[in-house]
């Protein structure tokens, strides 16, 4: 079962409409969506690795437009979406103490939420709610989003195959290692 849904991404991953689907969940992955476009990057390389960067670059370009909704959400729509968004991540008791520190080392907080599997909604949503001023905003989550995406890009590019081998010899072992830190990253992004 498992090797059949694995083959069934993989083609899924090669559809010509896989980059639509790649900037939807990027971009809203930024401002509301839970799941991380990772998702879809790691298996739309490992398919066709020679589209490594274009896949990159539209996972770049569509996260950061999708930031940029979750800075005006932060900055416009706080009360009515960004704290319900936030309150359902465990983040909304922290809000407060979090502000008064945020801009301070704004920079540095975008640049690890966009980098790391922090959850970059909170960051973004943060940002506007703050004042975080735009450019600062776009050129930092700019140079984090390119860090993590063309990162994972250059790593499948270059190592692609063995990876590829590696999962499809123990897809099991993948697949429980990889739901083990999904759900382990939940659990962590909710009682921080």
């Amino acid at each position: 079962m498992l090797t059949s849904l694995y083959h069934r991404t993989m083609a899924l991953a090669d559809h010509r409409h896989a980059l639509w689907a790649l900037a939807l969940v990027a971009f809203l992955e930024s401002s509301v969506f839970p799941i991380p476009p990772d998702l879809l990057m790691i298996p739309m390389i490992l398919a066709r690795p020679s589209r490594a960067w274009l896949i990159a670059l539209v996972a770049l370009v569509a996260s950061v437009l999708g930031g940029l909704l979750g800075y005006a959400i932060g900055a416009f729509f706080y009360d009515s979406i960004g704290a319900p968004i936030l309150e359902a991540m465990g983040k909304a008791e922290a809000m407060e103490a979090f502000n008064t520190r945020f801009n301070d080392f704004g920079f540095w907080a975008v640049l690890t939420a966009g980098v790391t599997p922090f959850p970059y909604k909170v960051i973004t949503i943060m940002s506007g709610w703050t004042g975080m001023p735009l450019g600062t905003f776009i050129a930092t989550s700019l140079l984090a989003r390119a860090l993590r995406f063309f990162l994972v890009a250059a790593l499948l590019w270059k190592f692609g195959a063995p990876v590829r081998d590696f999962i499809e010899r123990r897809l099991g072992l993948v697949l429980t290692v990889f739901m083990a830190l999904l759900i382990g990253g939940f659990f962590l992004v909710r009682y921080l």
